[in-house]
């Protein structure tokens, strides 16, 4: 009997030249402007296609990543159907057995509550290897869709997270074997992103400081706390903006508190752009104000861009800025130790500028979309290689 290389040392079946490359299925909720579909879309454009086949399934597909995903020739499967409970579900089902068997699919990483419908189904289906991701606190979600997830953990090969944060979480509050869980920290295209003298828009002409948000205006973010903090600051420099950026269901509510602090024009909001980083040159302190983070995409961004940042004390964000290394930190929730951070850096050009330089050196050596990318096939080749070595051990 010939004998079995360890997993170390035997060749994965991603990097076995005669067997070509290794069909990945990525699955994601939507195809939008989000910073999960981002992920999704930029691994499935920027992994090695001679290791890897990337495919897409989602129960949107439409919106610019989609358009994104069709002009380079990723297919994407659209699962059509309003709940797991209704009759549509077992048609979707049916297709998605179809597509799998049909493309050969070796590997199904689902992210967040898509994983729900895809890994049961990817285990069904004998896919050799199934992933999922948790890329959000999961208290966001409703007791049922925590229960469920807590299923999706037991039939994952692996839960990939994107940062020590959420690992922490899901072992603590959900018993997750530290085991079990992989790392693969976000990545930013610094193609796109990257330090650049700052060309204000109209809107922001003539503004001697603009302090700025870019996410979801959703509750968790906590941008009442930055306009409260703004209208606190605000008369150190006359003239001085706030710009919000985005949609979301808290727009009316935070229009409506910006006239209640008497910001008029000097509180602007911006709906969602497709194109983010002229927008963030322009901003000179970035805020994420978020009561609950995992590792921000927006904040990664902005400091990619070369901004000064200020984080809450939650999540991944810590990771992120460090202790008074890249950025400030400040207390959840306490919109007056912002204001007291946003003193300090609209008094100290000096250190607004020594956080931004060092904010965008850490985000280009490491965590460009080139590691976010490494590690993910990493990921994938490792934990297919032992599948394999098993499978063949087995006889």
């Amino acid at each position: 009997m010939e004998a079995i290389e360890s997993p170390s040392v035997a060749k994965s079946p991603a990097r076995r030249g005669a067997a070509g490359p290794v069909s990945l299925l990525l699955m994601v909720r939507e195809l939008g402007l989000g910073g999960i579909e981002r992920d999704v879309t930029k691994l499935a454009l920027r992994i090695d296609r001679s290791r890897f086949t990337p495919l897409v399934a989602t129960y949107k597909p439409e919106g610019p990543r989609y358009e994104e995903l069709r002009t380079a020739g990723v297919p994407v499967l659209h699962l059509n159907f309003p709940s797991l409970l209704s009759p549509q579900a077992i048609a979707a089902a049916a297709q998605f057995a179809a597509f799998v068997r049909k493309h050969r699919i070796k590997i199904v990483h689902a992210f967040d509550p898509i994983s729900v419908f895809g890994v049961p189904l990817a285990r069904l289906l004998r896919v050799p290897v199934v992933l999922s991701s948790q890329l959000g606190h999961r208290e966001l979600h409703d007791p049922r869709t925590r229960k469920q997830l807590s299923y999706v953990d037991r039939w994952s090969d692996a839960v990939v997270v994107n940062c020590e944060a959420l690992r922490t979480h899901l072992t603590t509050s959900y018993s997750v074997p530290a085991s079990h869980i992989e790392l693969c920290y976000n990545g930013v295209e610094t193609k796109e992103f990257y330090p650049a003298p700052a060309v204000r828009p109209a809107f922001l002409e003539g503004a001697p400081l603009v302090i700025g948000a870019v996410c979801v205006l959703r509750p968790e973010k906590g941008l009442d706390l930055l306009q409260n903090a703004f209208a606190s600051v605000r008369h150190l420099v006359p003239g001085a903006k706030l710009l919000i950026v985005g949609n979301g269901p808290e727009l009316g509510r935070l229009q409506a508190n910006a006239e209640k602090l008497g910001l008029g024009p000097d509180c602007i909001f911006l709906p969602a752009i497709a194109s983010v980083a002229p927008i963030l040159r322009s901003i000179d302190i970035f805020a994420s104000t978020s009561h609950s983070e995992a590792f921000s995409n927006a904040l990664l961004e902005a400091m990619a861009c070369g901004c000064c940042v200020v984080g809450s004390r939650v999540g991944g964000t810590p990771e992120l800025i460090g202790e008074n290394v890249r950025g400030l930190l400040f207390s959840k929730g306490d919109s007056e130790d912002l204001a007291d951070k946003l003193s300090s850096l609209i008094r100290d050009p000096d250190l607004r500028h020594t956080f931004a330089a060092r904010a965008a050196d850490f985000a280009r050596n490491n965590l460009s979309m080139e590691v976010n990318v490494s590690r993910a096939s990493e990921i994938y080749s490792r934990l297919l290689d032992e599948k394999v070595y098993r499978s063949v051990a087995a006889k």
